[in-house]
C-alpha cells in the first residue's frame, strides 16, 4: 500500500469519524427539544400501525422522512405551524402518520 492511499484512508476516517458526531450531537439536540415526545411517540409505532395506513413500501420511507422533519424541528425549535406546514407537505401519508402520534396529532 502506497503513503497515498493511507493517508486518503486516514482522512476518509476523520470524515467519517467528524460526520457521526454531527450526527450524533445534531440527534442528542432533538430529543432536547420541544418535540422530543413527539419524536419517541413516532419511534414506538409499530411497522402493523404504520401499514394500517399504507401497506406498501411507500408508508416506511415517509415515516423516515417524517421522523426526520419532527427531529429537525425540535432540534430547531421550529414553530408548531411551521412543523404542520411541513408535515403537511409530506403527504397524506405522512399527515395520517403523524395523527397516530398524540403528541402531533393536536397541531395537525
Amino acid at each position: 500500500m502506497s503513503d497515498g492511499h493511507g493517508a486518503s484512508r486516514e482522512r476518509a476516517r476523520r470524515l467519517f469519524r467528524a460526520r457521526v458526531r454531527r450526527a450524533l450531537d445534531n440527534a442528542d439536540e432533538a430529543f432536547r427539544g420541544e418535540y422530543a415526545d413527539a419524536i419517541t411517540q413516532l419511534l414506538g409505532l409499530s411497522r402493523e400501525e404504520i401499514d394500517a395506513i399504507t401497506p406498501d413500501a411507500t408508508d416506511l420511507a415517509t415515516y423516515d422522512q417524517l421522523i426526520a422533519v419532527v427531529k429537525e424541528a425540535s432540534r430547531l425549535n421550529i414553530a408548531q405551524a411551521e412543523l404542520k406546514s411541513r408535515i403537511v407537505n409530506l403527504g397524506r401519508t405522512a399527515v395520517a402518520i403523524a395523527r397516530k402520534v398524540p403528541a402531533l396529532s393536536g397541531i395537525l
